[in-house]
């Protein structure tokens, strides 16, 4: 068994406080959360449990959720900085990046910053190529409009409903433990927003990075899409589907599938 987990704090280069998990013993691997997902909430706490019977596992709250603190105005090279805090101070010289949904593009942000990322998993990277339609809607001011006016459930809803979460999923949430959680995160939401348009296409063809792009059998075709084409363009991308449910793979099947392209085995 890996190590008891411990926790602590880092301090960004802009101030903010970037609370942390750490567990296990080996090269380290750094768990980045998509939109609305922090320790107490999300995949990241479980599978770092089966990931530290390999590797030293960090998840943490990304800034404005759990117990990190904020830092106005947004930009999404600032959580480019809080991985490089954990980095520096915690995970030692590089880690290795896991990202789910939004925070896979952020982890492919930070690698493409220059962060010393020594690999990268992502699973279904909500990454559209090509210029965005005039006629679209402007999702991330009709979510800022929501917050200011104190409609945080609406918000919420606004933002899972646009994205294209099935129904019954967005019915599950609503009715859950974790509703309250997700309310009082919904102001990130924009956050997870603006970090979509931050990484240029171009940038993919210059990550040398091994890089392990996932998707789930079960996800649509737009999400499956996303991932092939993000795979397509990396000059190290490495595309395969795993069986799962609509975006999302369970910890049985995602862990050793990491465990083997972090370690070099499935090389």
């Amino acid at each position: 068994m890996g190590e008891a987990a411990t926790t602590g704090t880092v301090r960004s280069a802009d101030g903010t406080t970037i609370a942390y998990e750490r567990s296990g013993t080996g090269p380290a691997v750094i768990l980045v959360d998509a939109a609305g997902g922090f320790r107490e909430m999300g995949p990241m706490r479980s599978l770092a449990a089966q990931l530290a019977e390999e590797f030293t596992v960090l998840t943490y709250d990304r800034r404005g959720r759990g117990q990190s603190t904020d830092t106005v105005p947004y930009a999404p090279q600032r959580e480019v900085e809080d991985l490089r805090a954990l980095i520096d101070d915690v995970a030692g010289a590089s880690a290795a990046l896991y990202g789910f949904s939004s925070g896979a593009v952020l982890a492919l942000l930070a690698a493409a910053s220059g962060l010393p990322v020594t690999r990268l998993a992502v699973l279904e990277p909500p990454f559209e190529q090509g210029e965005r339609s005039p006629d679209e809607p402007d999702l991330a001011a009709d979510i800022t409009e929501l917050v200011a006016a104190g409609r945080r459930g609406d918000a919420v809803l606004h933002f899972q409903r646009s994205i294209g979460v099935p129904a019954e999923f967005v019915d599950a949430m609503r009715d859950g433990p974790g509703w309250p959680a997700m309310e009082a995160l919904a102001h990130t939401l924009v956050y997870d927003l603006t970090l979509l348009t931050a990484l240029p296409a171009e940038a993919l063809t210059t990550l040398t990075i091994p890089t392990l792009v996932l998707n789930s059998a079960q996800s649509d075709a737009r999400l499956r899409g996303w991932a092939q084409g993000v795979a397509e363009k990396l000059p190290a991308g490495r595309h395969r589907t795993l069986p799962g449910e609509w975006h999302g793979v369970s910890d049985e099947v995602l862990a050793p599938v990491l465990a083997d392209h972090f370690s070099g085995r499935a090389d």
